[in-house]
């Protein structure tokens, strides 16, 4: 059995379940089964979603970079799939404000939009997080040709939005965002680092 039979058999099965389980974590702690959510669930909830986002949308972007320092070209078998677990958390984060945070109240929603700009920046990255899901396939890869790889170049875009976003969400400790910020400066850098050497 060759490495490319043993991602598929063993490998991605194992990581769809890795990335399911902080989905199953919050759900066990709605029902009180693996915990709880504590005085503010909706808040919680909200927190829970939004951090597993800007995780996946860190390690989606380390692909790249480790398989080039460590020469695992297979890392790239698991990049579709934690891009779309980085949609799905995105799009949880957002549902859960969008209907338990703000009950579908279109006054409400708008409102909050005008409040609170963070809201926009993280709706724009939900919009584009959105476009590079639905043409993920790779029939759509071959249709588009090489405006897929342009779509997809939002990627950095959307990693730069959602630390923008928790940024200007926190009021006073900006602790968390930073470290994001941080690792973002680092993923990105390499790759301009890269691009630049390659220009030379």
């Amino acid at each position: 059995m060759n490495t490319l039979q043993r991602i598929r058999l063993f490998g991605k099965p194992l990581v769809f379940i890795a990335c399911l389980l902080p989905f199953a974590l919050v759900a066990g702690d709605v029902f009180e089964v693996t915990g709880q959510l504590g005085a503010n669930p909706v808040e919680e909830i909200l927190d829970r979603f939004g951090n597993w986002s800007l995780r996946f949308i860190m390690v989606t972007l380390a692909v790249t970079p480790l398989r080039r320092v460590t020469g695992w070209n297979w890392l790239t078998r698991f990049r579709r799939m934690l891009g779309l677990f980085t949609f799905f958390y995105v799009l949880m984060h957002f549902l859960t404000w969008l209907i338990l945070d703000q009950g579908l109240l279109m006054s409400a929603i708008l409102e909050d939009i005008v409040k609170r700009p963070f809201i926009t920046i993280g709706f724009v990255a939900l919009v584009f997080l959105t476009a590079l899901a639905a043409t993920s396939t790779n029939a759509a890869r071959r249709y588009m040709g090489r405006r897929w790889q342009t779509l997809h170049n939002l990627t950095y875009v959307i990693g730069i939005l959602g630390v923008w976003h928790y940024w200007w969400q926190v009021k006073k400790d900006i602790t968390e965002p930073l470290i994001y910020a941080v690792i973002l400066s680092v993923l990105l850098g390499a790759r301009l680092w890269w691009a630049f050497r390659r220009r030379k």
